[in-house]
This record gives structure tokens, sequence and C-alpha cells, in this order.
């Protein structure tokens, strides 16, 4: 007997506009989430200490907690604050690290999570993914999804607008992602997921060829649409594919060769991945996503953040040594230092300047 039907593991709520905040107790209550309002409520000492005062009034059962970083310790130390305390749910509210923590600490101890965002800077939001830091430099730890995700996107708006552009290009990336694994299923016979393929790739491909800028809301209302599903594809793939390949490798490489001048992980990401289209020999599409990138503000060139032709380089053939057993257009090629100079000067007369 056939499986005619599978179970996604998704967010019940998904709240994208602006006000969200302001009916984020009652959307909790409605959906059965939080009845009592017994919740504890993650912050940052930023944006999320400013909010407390918006909305602690609508929320008189909440109980704060103040997290200091993006640390294994700051998770594990949240966990064991909350475990106990006969809540609902954990709500994390702020940026990526203080959502990160809070999906830890919340299946640490059993609780479902409501990922409350500040900013929409990359894809792990929505994600079965905590990102955090620790000894050995950062690691990746597997979470149930975010029950809840709500977005403000008045308070999208206040933020930083680097953090919008970062979004942008690590959804971008996804369309070269998704390519990366495309090859890997053609050339190893890798398992594709075709649901959690289609997902990532539609995303990346609204947010590149959406007309609208970063001060419009109906452009924002895309993007924080675009970074929710690719966080819902990883679950359905069970694995980050959907959205890391060649582009997130180059990302990893920067952040590990150069971890005092490396730049946000959507610049990175995004510069990796109109390269890795290039690489592919998908020369207009490369160009194309170059000047996506570029009329968003974001880099398409390494000097641009600060790096030069050769650190580039050797960023880059570094790169596959970041995802061990992950194969991308880098492993495939398998460029030694001089074709990738060869190749990079190649991208730069293509793309322009």
């Amino acid at each position: 007997m056939p499986v005619l039907t599978r179970l996604i593991p998704s967010p019940v709520v998904v709240d994208i506009r602006p006000g969200a905040l302001d009916d984020l107790a009652c959307v909790l209550a409605d959906e059965r989430i939080s009845q009592s309002g017994r919740l504890a409520v993650a912050v940052s000492g930023g944006s999320g200490a400013r909010l407390r005062e918006r909305i602690a009034p609508s929320l008189p059962g909440a109980d704060w907690y103040q997290v200091g970083g993006g640390t294994i310790d700051d998770a594990v130390r949240l966990a064991s604050d909350i475990k106990g305390g006969h809540y609902d749910a954990v709500v994390g509210l702020g940026g990526g690290k203080i959502i990160d923590c809070a999906k830890f600490a919340a299946a640490r101890v059993g609780l479902p999570l409501v990922a409350v965002a500040t900013n929409l800077a990359h894809d792990g939001l929505c994600s079965p993914v905590a990102t955090l830091d620790n000894d050995a430099g950062r690691g990746s730890y597997g979470v149930p999804n975010p029950i809840a995700v709500v977005i403000d996107l008045n308070v999208i708006r206040e933020a930083p607008v680097r953090f919008v552009r970062s979004g942008i290009g690590d959804a971008v990336s996804n369309i070269s992602a998704v390519a990366d694994w495309e090859l890997a299923h053609r050339v190893n016979g890798e398992k594709i997921d075709g649901l959690a393929a289609a997902m990532a790739r539609q995303a990346g491909e609204a947010v590149l060829r959406h007309p609208g800028g970063v001060g419009d809301d109906g452009f924002l209302q895309v993007l924080a649409e675009a970074l929710v599903l690719t966080g819902i594809a990883m679950s359905v793939s069970g694995d980050s594919r959907p959205s890391s390949g060649a582009c997130h490798e180059i990302n990893h490489a920067f952040d590990l060769l150069h971890p005092q001048r490396a730049a946000a992980h959507g610049e990175q990401c995004g510069l990796g991945a109109a390269f890795a289209m290039y690489l592919r020999g998908a020369h207009e599409e490369s160009a194309a996503m170059a000047e996506v990138l570029r009329r968003h503000g974001l880099p398409v060139l390494p000097e641009e953040i600060g790096f030069t032709p050769d650190e580039f380089v050797r960023v880059v053939e570094f790169a596959p040594e970041t995802r061990p057993g992950r194969f991308t257009i880098l492993e495939h090629l398998d460029l030694k230092t001089e074709q990738i100079k060869d190749v990079y000067a190649d991208y730069v007369k293509a793309i322009g300047s």
C-alpha cells in the first residue's frame, strides 16, 4: 500500500504584516498555543528589550529572560532558567541569535517555540536548526520548527537596512543551492526531495524577480515569506540542502579564514551564489543575479566587502573543506588555484563593474 500523503512539520501560525506584534497575545490564545498566557519570553539587550516595554502590558502572564548572546552556553543557561516554570511556550523575540538560543532552550525543556523576528537577516527564523557559537567555533543543532512565526513589518522597517539586504542575499542564494543539489543528484545519485527543492527555489525566485526595494512593504512581505518557506523546505528535506550549496561553503570559508573581517552572512552567500552560478556555466543567470544584488545594495565582488581577489581565490579553494561530504559545483570542478584565478577574472568581466 503506497503512502499517499506525508506530514510536513510547519508552523500553525505565520503572521506577516504591519502591526502583527500588537496582536501577539490574541494570536497565541486564539490558536491555543498559550490560552493561559504563561510564556517565557527570551529577549536581547537591544531590539527585544525595547519592544518589551511596548508589548509587556499585553502579556501579563509572561516572564522575561534577557539572553546575553548566541552561544551554546547562553542557550543552555536559558533552558535551565525556564525549566520548571510551567510555561505553555517559549517566545524568542529578537534577531537570529536570540531566536536560535530560544529554539535550543525550548527543545531542551520540551516546549514549543514562537519566533518573533525583529529583522530579516537570514532564513534561520523558521528553520529546524539552531546555529550557536561553541568552543570549537560554531555548531548547528537540530531542533523542532517554531510552532508560530510572527513578523511585524513595521518592526522590520525600524531595523538597520543591512539586515534586510543580508536576508535578500540568503534568499536569492537558494537558486544556486538547489542547482547544486540537482547536480549531486545527476552525478552521484544523491536523493533529491522535489517538494523541498521547489519550495526553496520558488522562494529565491520570488525575491530575485520582485521589482520592489527594501523600503516597500510589498517587497518585505515577499522576502519574509521567502525566508519562512526556506525554513520549512529544510524541514521537508530533513537537512539544509535546499538552501546551502557552494554559496554557503564560500560563506563558511570567509568566516573561518577571516573571522575578524567577515561580512554579513547573506552578503557573503549572495556573492557566493552569483559566482557559483557563473562556475556552473549559467552565465546569463549569474549576471542577472548580480544585477539584482547590486540593485539592493549587496556586494557581487569580494573587493566590495574588503577582500582582495587573491584572498577570494583562497576562500573558494578552501570552501569545500567547510562541508565534508557535501557535493556542489566546487567539488565537481575541483579547480586549482590558477584555474580559480582565471575563472574569477572572467566572472568580473562578465558581470561588469
